[in-house]
């Protein structure tokens, strides 16, 4: 018997995004007959006839927050032929199809909460197939109610009649709810308790009085309170234990924001956006101290929404959780952890089974740290990569991702921070436990960082499994490469990796290397000499003992330099010593510690950091101002290294502004290492720089190596971190590249 009919095979993000009522809805508008179902591989369309049109109708018309990366048709027998088109119910299946991050309210819902005639006005939860919670709600695929945490609230006959009408745009949309049978709002302050309308407005009342706030959101909990009100933000930042660290900030509007933040702020992700505080109005002087940038976002859920058309004033929404500790995801979580900080807590009983913070990128759409909006977005592997078992990747302990890789995609979990806290593995461990689950993922391998400290590399120990490290500088390399599509048999480039601390060859401590880089190999060519690192981990937090170490090395006069007279204040003489005899005083190659020297001469850093990279964003915003002035401070290359003695004797004698020599030193850095690139990619024919690392977060020193290197390829991170948040992928690649044959 000859075939009748067509079976197209979708895969990519098409689940979750109301694919099949647009299914549906086209099969109406052409005739067509057959039916269309959800199962593990993605959606699957079967249709009587030949399906003529039909995918490029699919590729023309995809709903918003949907991507179809492949179709597959091929002819199929149909044994009783449809009469008319169905929606069949979801088929397990193999995992492939992609999940989608969860996404902000949506134009159409914002206007339904806000209208009085709807029966969701002011409803806190609403949501449909083009927004809501996705990934922070699934306990499994595939993508139906019951895999979800709305399995505890029983639809009401109205929504079940929505849900499941294809041409609603409710249809399937799996979070759907109504102030009848969905989610509901509770307030707790000490004994007093208030429920949905009466706990917004008790929330809305203590912000508006300047108290602190602590609100359950799709992730995890927010901290809020008046980002106008100087004692309100002092009391946060004092009970929250953040003394100068940036707070994030929600506006009730985009206001004078610029083009390219608003298209940003206004995607389903809506990320938080870093913009220069000249665009945003009435903030108090707190918010991001001695920085010129301050991050903000706009309400993403109907929740926020209400909050600010409540209170019309930018709010700070800074995460839910003590320094150093990760923010909470339970009622009773946050009860107990943010007691001491929140004067009262907006909660609702909608669990989430996620863990997702706030993304933040700048204008320019660099990412700085990936989550919420943009989690789990499977990523592509480059040309070549192909056919790969399932292998997990560990990533780094700071910034902690890690990545499934399978077939030709990876998937990066969300920012999870420092794997050292124990509160904060154990996220990591449920984390990995459900991405797993959901993509019925086993893996074959694990990779690790080349660390032998690395909670992550001591977990991958116990694992029964085949395992291998990568060098923390390979992956960051690695990571760039395969963003911007390198191909596997693309050849070798030369990469700058520039950083604080990472685990380098033969159990060296690298942080300013220029690398020769495939996917499969890395050799170290040079770059800053290895300093010593007075106090070992203590180094990354206080600059001055950084400044200690380079004027050991490269300042045989130091003490004679006004720069050192706080430097002098400090038991210095004991550390010299400790240094002299290798005590607790690890070489290492830093960039990231050099930051901190240089800050600590110019006074610009406290005496003890109170967040990674403080040193380092001060110095930046000091210099910012004085972009493109003359000087005569150089670091040349010697050898194979930047010549820091050199660059010190020049700089501490140049009498001129901090800010001048501020701009100095990031210039001079740039001009060394784009010196030390040019001629080992000359030498060797290479036309394609890369550049990764934390470092590479600094605007005015990227923007040096473009001026200086405008005649190279340059590839600089974009879509991911160039931090440690992207370690994961690159460990994923350059583990796929040792498993794939060579060519030839």
């Amino acid at each position: 018997m000859s075939d009748n009919g067509v079976r197209i095979r979708i895969c990519g993000k098409v689940q979750g995004v109301g694919f099949r009522p647009f299914v549906w809805q086209m099969a109406q508008q052409l005739h067509l007959l057959g039916d269309v179902c959800n199962d593990g591989a993605g959606v699957e369309i079967r249709l009587l006839g030949d399906g003529d049109g039909v995918v490029a109708h699919l590729l023309a018309h995809c709903p918003p927050l949907a991507r179809i990366d492949s179709t597959d048709l091929r002819a199929m027998r149909w044994e009783i032929v449809p009469q008319d088109f169905t929606i069949r119910q979801s088929a397990a299946g193999s995992m492939s199809t992609q999940i989608v991050p969860d996404a902000a309210t949506c134009p159409a819902c914002l206007a339904e909460m806000n209208d009085p005639r709807e029966r969701r006005y002011r409803y806190p939860f609403i949501n449909c197939t083009h927004c809501g919670p996705r990934f922070t709600i699934i306990h499994a695929m595939p993508y139906d109610r019951p895999l979800t945490v709305m399995a505890d609230f029983p639809l009401c006959p109205r929504c079940h009649a929505e849900y499941g009408d294809p041409a609603d745009r409710r249809f399937h949309a799996q979070p759907v709810a109504c102030e009848t049978c969905g989610p509901e709002l509770r307030w707790q302050r000490g004994a007093d308790t208030a429920s949905k309308e009466a706990a917004l407005q008790a929330a809305v009342s203590l912000l508006a009085s300047g108290g602190i706030v602590a609100i359950k959101g799709l992730g995890g909990f927010h901290l809020a309170c008046d980002a106008r009100n100087p004692a309100a933000v002092a009391e946060l930042r004092a009970r929250k234990r953040r003394p100068t660290k940036p707070l994030a900030v929600m506006l009730p509007g985009a206001g004078a924001l610029p083009t390219q933040a608003y298209a940003l702020l206004t995607t389903p992700a809506a990320p938080i956006v870093l913009v220069d505080k000249s665009c945003v109005a009435d903030l108090c002087a707190q918010i991001a101290p001695g920085l010129n940038d301050v991050g903000v976002m706009l309400p993403a859920t109907p929740l926020h929404h209400l909050l600010m058309q409540a209170l019309n004033r930018p709010l700070v929404m800074t995460s839910g959780n003590l320094s150093g500790r990760p923010p909470a995801i339970t009622n009773a979580q946050a009860l107990a952890d943010l007691a001491d900080i929140a004067d009262g807590f907006l909660l609702h009983n909608r669990d989430i089974v996620q863990r997702m913070d706030d993304s933040v990128v700048r204008q320019n759409g660099e990412m700085l740290r990936r989550a919420r909006g943009y989690v789990p977005d499977a990523l592509p592997l480059p040309p070549g990569f192909h056919n790969l078992p399932p292998v997990l990747c560990l990533g780094a302990d700071l910034k902690n991702t890690f990545c499934l890789m399978r077939g030709e995609q990876a998937v990066l979990s969300q920012h999870l921070g420092d794997l050292s806290d124990d509160g904060t593995e154990a996220q990591w461990r449920e984390a990995l436990r459900l991405m797993q689950n959901i993509y019925d993922f086993v893996p074959q391998r694990i990779v690790h960082d080349a660390h032998p400290g690395y909670v992550s590399r001591q977990w991958a120990s116990g694992m029964d499994l085949p395992a291998e490290s990568v060098l923390h500088h390979h992956a960051h390399a690695a990571a760039c490469l395969a963003e911007h599509g390198w191909p596997l048999d693309g050849g070798e480039v030369i990469a700058l990796t520039l950083d604080g601390i990472g685990m380098g060859d033969n159990g060296a401590l690298w942080g300013g290397e220029c690398l020769r880089v495939s996917y499969r190999e890395c050799e170290r060519l040079g770059g800053l000499p290895a300093v010593a690192l007075p106090g070992g981990d203590l180094a990354a937090r206080q600059p001055w003992r950084n400044l200690l170490a380079q004027c050991l090395a490269f300042i045989p006069d130091w003490q004679r330099y006004p720069e050192t007279a706080a430097l002098q204040r400090q038991n210095w003489p004991l550390l010299a010593r400790a240094v002299a005899r290798g005590i607790n005083a690890p070489r290492a190659s830093s960039c990231g510690r050099l930051f901190d020297a240089v800050a600590a001469a110019l006074d610009c850093a406290p005496v003890t950091l109170s967040y990674e990279g403080e040193a380092a964003c001060a110095l930046e915003a000091l210099a910012a101002g004085c972009n493109g002035v003359g000087h005569p401070v150089t670091m040349p290359v010697n050898g194979a290294e930047l010549d820091l003695a050199t660059f010190w004797t020049q700089w501490l004698n140049w009498q001129a502004t901090p800010a001048r020599r501020a701009w100095a030193f990031h210039d001079a850095l740039a001009a060394g290492f784009a010196s030390l690139m040019r001629s080992q990619a000359r030498a060797r024919g290479i036309n394609t720089l890369v550049f990764s690392g934390g470092v590479m977060h600094n605007r005015l020193l990227v923007s040096r190596f473009r001026h200086y290197l405008a005649d190279f390829t340059l590839l600089f991170p974009q879509q991911l971190p160039a931090g440690d948040g992207g370690i994961a992928f690159g460990q994923a690649v350059v583990a796929a590249a040792r498993l794939l044959p060579l060519e030839g």
